[in-house]
């Protein structure tokens, strides 16, 4: 049996809106006629969420977010495009996220179990992985990708169109403008890579096995003095047996704006 959905008297919820089993709005939150949102999601207090949004099933947007508004481009001509967040999400307080623009791909997506802390903010076309954690007041750019369990630390910025690897960590008031290689740590401005973010894979599970041969590829790319070139080949002849290793390699392989060192 569906729960019913529980929406304060003062919120504006377009008749159009589709909402799911056990839905609960907020006073004064504000829900167009193009959203979905899914069972057990919570829209707080004064959050709106606009456009062709959809919340995912069990996430939480907190007071005054600001979900789906047209992209901050100056291309933008009204296209129909997207923001999707994925289930299990905590979207904080004063968070923005921006629909996607026609030049982009059309579509903004957040994955499952992320945390984006207050006054963070998602740009349009933009792509963040699941269990992603981006702190206060993280700024991501237009077109920018974070990998699956990566951490951002507050008050970072992002250059458009650049990639964070999959676990890796940036430390706070960084600003980011080329790739950051997956399982490294980065902070500065401009952001240097610091080492293998060992704190964050232990706390993964990830074994000392594993960790051993990221460090072995962390020193191959970085210490080696090696063209990228060759050390792409270092790695597919000695590490590529390592899945881990094979992210970086990918990554290396897919890049376009170089890389942080």
């Amino acid at each position: 049996m569906d729960e019913p959905c529980v929406i304060h008297p003062s919120a504006v919820v377009d008749p159009k809106a589709q909402l799911g089993s056990g839905v609960k709005i907020g006073p004064y939150a504000v829900i167009g006629p193009h959203v979905v949102v899914h069972d057990q999601a919570e829209i707080g207090a004064h959050a709106v969420i606009d456009g062709h949004s959809v919340i995912g099933q069990g996430s939480r947007i907190f007071s005054f977010a600001s979900i789906g508004q047209p992209p901050q481009d100056t291309h933008y001509a009204g296209e129909p495009t997207r923001v999707e967040i994925g289930m299990r999400c905590a979207i904080r307080e004063y968070v923005s996220i921006h629909r996607g623009t026609e030049g982009g791909g059309g579509l903004t997506r957040v994955g499952n179990d992320c945390m984006i802390m207050a006054y963070a903010h998602v740009a349009h076309d933009c792509r963040v992985g699941d269990h992603v954690i981006m702190a206060n007041g993280t700024t991501l750019a237009g077109h920018v990708e974070i990998q699956d369990y990566a951490v951002i630390g507050g008050l970072t910025a992002i250059h458009q169109f650049a990639r964070i690897g999959r676990n890796a960590f940036i430390g706070g008031a960084s600003a980011v403008s080329m790739d950051v290689l997956p399982f490294v740590s980065a902070a500065g401005n401009r952001a240097k890579i610091t080492g293998v973010n060992v704190v964050g894979l232990r706390r993964h599970g990830f074994s000392e096995e594993t960790i051993k041969a990221i460090r072995q590829a962390y020193r191959i790319v970085f210490r080696s003095n090696l063209r990228m070139e060759q050390a792409v080949e270092e790695l597919e002849r000695h590490l590529s047996q390592c899945v881990e290793v094979q992210y970086i390699l990918e990554f290396l392989q897919s890049g376009q704006r170089g890389i942080c060192r």
